[in-house]
């Protein structure tokens, strides 16, 4: 039988690697109908002229799909085996893996041309796919499969259901113990827990491949850990081992099986993953119904066109978001990576109807309350409900982050709006509060943002002073909650930095105008005048930032004395408090100068009134590029630099955050981009200008505190730029402080 069985696995093979543009089922059809007809449950039962009938089979296959004869000369088969190889570079598949690992600057692959064994020689053969330990649990054992009389392409494709590797130990057991002792000299010498493929031919055993294996978030912190405690590998070796896309895993909850049928076969489309992890749950379209449902003890997942900072009510209520706009640095992005919360953004082939409770995907109408399944790790969106597990962090975790901690030298802060994401911050190991974004408090109730709509709308400084009033004390609770939460550590407030028109509801004008009037009393024609002076046709680079504290001092005003109330509330009782002030959005010295003299005024205006003083640093963002250039004028007045580096990529590319997904893609694609760079750092261009700014700001003030707190702050690869540019500090989302620790050592290692 096994001449047979010989030539109809190479014609097979051959088929496979030589017709990628025949569908591998025509063949699977022949070979089912001949074991149905032959009354027979697996391939390996059908006799050698059974076979011999099914290699005339599939050649006939081929000959109706290429209009030609199978080739029979071997050089020939050989030669469009090799061709295949080589096109197979291009295909969709490859470029998906290469875009999702990040595989540039190859040019083509390699074919390399060898004799092979057989494991479908009878009995005393057989072959085999192991690891060295388990990939999943990290566990020190042999984990694999085996199958008697077979060949790897047999265990690789699931063509057959194989045992247990133990049980190789029955049907072969010299072959087995040679093995176990192969196994343990590869990864003695690898220092790896190793991906091996072998055959046994006839009772001796051939060892055909061995590589790294790949391995989860659990397996691969166990293994380092492990295998330091074995005296294999040095601390510094298993920190090099462990990636920081496995701390990723640890810290969301993941699907249970991603690789199922009941998984795949329910994707229905897909989208950028803006933001790690797995959500299940019901489908709602406005930010109201998501903390709705959310109180009704439901799982919503938030479906919108895009999301804005008045949606930050429903996408903290909901289970994950989902969006049609947006690239990776996207509010909607942005906001659920800093709250570890699955998104997943610009999904282009979706259409959303907020009014009619639909939203049209691909080929499929979704409504109000249907279940999906988002997964924030790959961009896939998934109809139904899928199994979900928590991440459980261990002991192992526990003892790799203090090795990952003696290492570093980089400190790594967090991005925190309220005390509830400090307090995951200093969970997660951050050493401070890197970016307090102050705009979002403003949505954590109706009377907060009726307040600070009625301060938009105020006609005189009188009026507006009134309104502020009433957020003082909510400005000055929320600080009092971040600086208990993040006691002895240090926390960087950023002033308000959003266009006013942020704040204004959404919706027709004639609604807006409607609700406005209800909330301020204002009237209609005030309404729309204000309106209209709000408006901006780029408002990103317009009315923001430092430019609204110098055009309405008041507002600096308010919220620095609710920063210095707060300090000296909570060092009333016994909290140590380290506030570091940060103004937006400058571009000149005198800019930054005429807020430092208002936020000093305010101190020592509440010091006197509260009778104590307190220890503070006022800095910049440096975000305009300008900025970075005349970084020595701007560190004469400031104490800190912060790079905001989602804005700095924006203003020195050119490119709109939010619009950069109509030809994003096509630049990666044609390799006139490598990466993304909102996702990852350009090192040419805006890391030369943070290398500039550094180098100049510190020639004026050599103590000059600097660090980053853009989203790049959490990307491994830039964080491995900023700690060779000499920063301090790196902040990113509190989910991320653990990726970007693992990031700031592997960097020294």
């Amino acid at each position: 039988m096994e001449a047979g069985a010989r030539p109809r696995r190479l014609d097979r093979l051959r088929l496979r690697c030589q017709v990628m543009d025949i569908p591998h089922a025509l063949f699977e059809e022949k070979l089912e109908a001949m074991k149905a007809a032959k009354g027979v449950d697996n391939d390996t039962d059908l006799t050698a002229n059974d076979l011999r009938e099914l290699v005339g089979q599939y050649k006939n296959v081929y000959v109706e799909a290429k209009g030609e004869q199978f080739p029979s000369d071997p050089k020939r088969q050989l030669q469009l085996a090799v061709l295949a190889v080589f096109d197979s570079w291009d295909s969709p598949r490859a470029n998906k893996y290469r875009s999702i690992n990040q595989i540039t600057g190859l040019r083509g692959t390699a074919v390399n041309v060898q004799c092979m064994v057989f494991g479908n020689m009878g009995n005393t053969s057989g072959t085999g796919v192991l690891f060295t330990r388990n990939p999943s649990t990290g566990e020190k054992k042999l984990y694999g499969e085996f199958l008697v009389n077979a060949q790897g392409e047999d265990v690789v494709a699931g063509i057959r259901t194989p045992e247990d590797l133990d049980a190789m130990r029955d049907h072969m057991p010299e072959a087995y113990t040679e093995l176990v002792e192969n196994c343990e000299i590869l990864e003695s010498h690898y220092k790896e827990m190793m991906d091996i493929e072998f055959t046994v031919q006839e009772n001796r055993l051939w060892m055909l491949q061995c590589r790294s294996g790949k391995r989860t978030g659990t397996g691969a912190v166990k293994i380092a850990v492990d295998m330091v405690n074995e005296a294999l590998v040095d601390r510094n070796t298993a920190i090099k081992m462990v990636e920081p896309g496995h701390l990723d895993q640890l810290l969301h909850p993941q699907f249970a099986n991603p690789e199922a049928a009941s998984y795949k076969g329910k994707v229905i489309t897909t989208g950028l993953p803006a933001s790690p992890g797995a959500a299940v749950g019901q489908i709602v379209f406005t930010a109201e119904d998501a903390e709705a449902w959310h109180a009704q003890g439901k799982s919503a997942i938030l479906v919108r066109t895009e999301t804005s900072p008045e949606d930050v009510g429903g996408m903290h209520a909901a289970a994950g978001i989902l969006t049609a706009r947006g690239g990776m640095t996207s509010h909607a992005a942005v906001v659920a990576r800093g709250w570890g919360k699955c998104c997943v953004s610009g999904c282009s082939s979706m259409r959303v109807n907020e009014i009619e409770k639909v939203v049209a995907i691909e080929d499929k109408m979704l409504y109000e309350g249907d279940w999906i399944s988002l997964n924030g790790s790959t961009g896939e969106v998934i109809l139904g409900k899928q199994p979900l597990f928590p991440p459980a962090l261990s002991a192992d975790l526990e003892t790799f982050m203090s090795w990952v901690d003696e290492v570093r030298q980089l400190k790594v802060m967090a991005n925190a709006d309220t005390p509830g994401d400090a307090l995951a911050a200093r969970k997660n190991g951050a050493e401070g509060i890197g970016l307090c974004r102050t705009e979002h408090m403003f949505f954590a109730s109706d009377e907060r943002i009726k307040a600070v709509r009625q301060m938009i709308m105020a006609p005189t400084v009188e009026l507006r002073q009134k309104a502020l009033d009433r957020l003082l004390p909510y400005q000055r609770s929320d600080f009092e909650g971040i600086f208990r939460a993040m006691d002895g550590l240090p926390v960087t407030i950023r002033l308000l930095d959003p266009p006013l028109h942020e704040f204004l509801p959404e919706g027709h004008v004639e609604d807006i105008v409607r609700e406005l009037c209800a909330e301020t009393g204002a009237a209609e024609d005030d309404v729309l005048a204000r309106m209209e002076k709000l408006s901006e046709v780029n408002p990103m680079l317009g009315f923001r930032g430092c430019r609204l504290g110098i055009s309405y001092p008041e507002l600096t005003e308010m919220q620095a004395r609710a920063i210095f109330e707060a300090a000296i509330s909570m060092t009333n009782q016994g909290i140590q408090v380290f506030p570091e002030i940060m103004v937006p959005l400058v571009g000149t010295p005198q800019e930054l100068g005429h807020q430092v003299a208002l936020i000093r005024q305010i101190a020592n205006n509440v010091f006197t009134n509260m009778g104590k003083t307190i220890d503070y640093k006022v800095g910049t963002m440096i975000e305009i590029p300008r900025a970075a250039l005349v970084a020595d004028e701007i560190a004469e007045q400031a104490e800190f630099f912060s790079f905001g580096t989602n804005d700095l990529t924006q203003m020195t590319f050119g490119y709109s955050r939010d619009d950069v997904g109509k030809f994003l893609p096509i630049y990666l694609a044609q390799g006139i981009l490598q990466h993304d760079p909102f996702e990852v750092l350009d090192q040419r261009g805006v890391g030369e200008l943070v290398k500039i700014a550094t180098e100049r700001g510190r020639k004026a003030r050599p103590n000059l505190k600097v660090g980053i707190c853009g989203e790049h702050g959490g990307e491994p690869s830039s964080v491995a730029f900023f700690a060779k540019a000499g920063l301090d500090y790196v902040s990113c989302s509190p989910f991320r402080v653990p990726i970007a620790r693992l990031a700031a050592a592997q960097v020294l290692v």
